[in-house]
């Protein structure tokens, strides 16, 4: 172990996740199994540009392992790429006399993670992304819990549908990334899913839901990502002008994909991720982030992993037109 490391911070930066205070609660307390100093960043980078600041102890991260959100919070600030904001978020770590520092959001996040590595920062990546859009790792914290939320809210809607012979169009998370579609799609049974990766136009909509209609459905569901060439709105008036059969509704999920109690593997994921960043930087790593491969925590450069995005599984798209149309 590094005899360097004796302080070290963590943050949540992006959009939350269900699991980041379970990756919280597994720095803080890994760090101080290791006799190291831990503090906490509140809003992000925002908070590291500020100097908000805040030593914590095991207590601190008591009861929240169940509970969705991230309790030092977050915030979005898209300045951080310039040199001024970098330099004073520097200038707040030495303060603070911080030898490393734990990052857990996605995309944007370790990119900034990034930039501070390349000023001399030692600093940890942990992903957390509920679109599962983080190249390099397996899962990011979230996703499952996102994907169960969603489960749910369409086997919900299901009921209703089929009691009144309508097709729920049902927009989840997803700009870049159709991961959270393409799943929901599998495993809810949906007759169509529509994802950023793919182009499908208004006609093939509307020839797979009427055949639906004429082979005796009694509903039907469509799955779209919020990424889609094609959106809700559109998809309606369309199938509203053709008249398919079934009534049309739209349902957004929105941001209730977001919070919820994190599922066992999320929790899971998030400990194991919280624990492997402590001591990837103890073994003096810097610039990496800590990634799930098959059933295995490993480590991946972020200079390999900014500015690409997971690919979204060909194997879950064959199997979608395979069982959804």
């Amino acid at each position: 172990m590094s005899e360097e490391i004796e302080r070290i911070a963590v943050m949540t930066s992006g959009g939350d996740s269900p699991g980041m205070n379970a990756a919280i609660r597994a720095v803080v307390r890994a760090g101080i199994h290791y006799g190291l100093d831990v503090y906490g960043i509140r809003q992000a980078y925002r908070g590291l540009v500020n100097g908000d600041f805040e030593r914590m102890e095991t207590r601190d991260v008591g009861g929240i392992i169940q509970r969705g959100g991230t309790i030092l919070q977050t915030a979005r600030l898209p300045e951080f790429k310039e040199e001024k904001y970098q330099r004073e978020a520097i200038r707040h770590l030495n303060e603070h006399d911080i030898d490393g520092l734990i990052v857990i959001g996605g995309d944007g996040s370790l990119a900034g993670a990034l930039a501070l590595h390349r000023r001399g920062v030692r600093v940890i990546g942990i992903p957390g992304s509920i679109d599962n859009d983080i190249w390099g790792t397996a899962s990011s914290i979230g996703v499952d819990t996102a994907l169960n939320t969603i489960l749910e809210s369409i086997d919900r809607l299901r009921d209703t549908a089929s009691s009144h012979e309508r097709v729920f169009l049902v927009e989840v998370m997803g700009r870049h990334c159709g991961y959270l579609a393409i799943v929901a799609g599998l495993v809810t049974g949906a007759e169509m899913v529509l994802i950023p990766e793919q182009e499908v136009s208004l006609d093939e909509v509307g020839e797979v839901l009427e055949d639906a209609y004429l082979k005796g459905h009694s509903h039907a569901m469509v799955i779209v990502s919020e990424g889609a060439n094609l959106k809700c709105a559109e998809i309606a008036d369309y199938l509203n002008k053709h008249d398919i059969g079934f009534e049309v509704r739209i349902t957004i999920l929105g941001h209730v994909q977001r919070g919820g109690r994190p599922t066992a593997f999320d929790r899971l994921l998030a400990t194991r991720f919280g624990v492997a960043a402590v001591e990837t930087l103890l073994e003096g790593k810097s610039g990496v982030m800590v990634a799930l491969e098959g059933t295995s925590i490993v480590t991946r450069d972020l200079e390999d992993i900014i500015g690409k995005q997971r690919p979204i599984n060909p194997d879950h798209v064959r199997m979608a037109d395979l069982l959804t149309r």
